[in-house]
């Protein structure tokens, strides 16, 4: 394992324990399924998404993915898109 892989297996822990412990049951279950199955098939580009995703506020994220609201375009664009079509999918 290159110390490059290990930095990124490292981020991804770090980004599935913070998905699951949002603060409300209803966000950990919409973000930790997510990242359970998603995480590690995340390059570095895409887990600094997700990591910008998770700085923006639950009821925000929230209306993003139920398409209550438009998400304004930032550096959390690529992983909101796979975070809406994973539960999309789910539906």
């Amino acid at each position: 394992m290159t110390a490059q892989e290990s930095e990124l297996d490292v981020a991804r822990k770090r980004l599935k324990f913070r998905s699951w412990h949002r603060g409300t049951r209803e966000m950990d279950l919409l973000l930790g399924r997510f990242a359970d199955s998603n995480l590690d098939s995340f390059d570095a580009p895409l887990l600094d998404a997700y990591a910008a995703l998770l700085e923006e506020s639950d009821p925000d994220i929230y209306d993003w993915v139920c398409g209550r609201g438009a998400a304004p375009a930032g550096a959390f664009s690529a992983a909101l898109a796979a975070l809406t079509r994973f539960h999309n999918d789910a539906s």
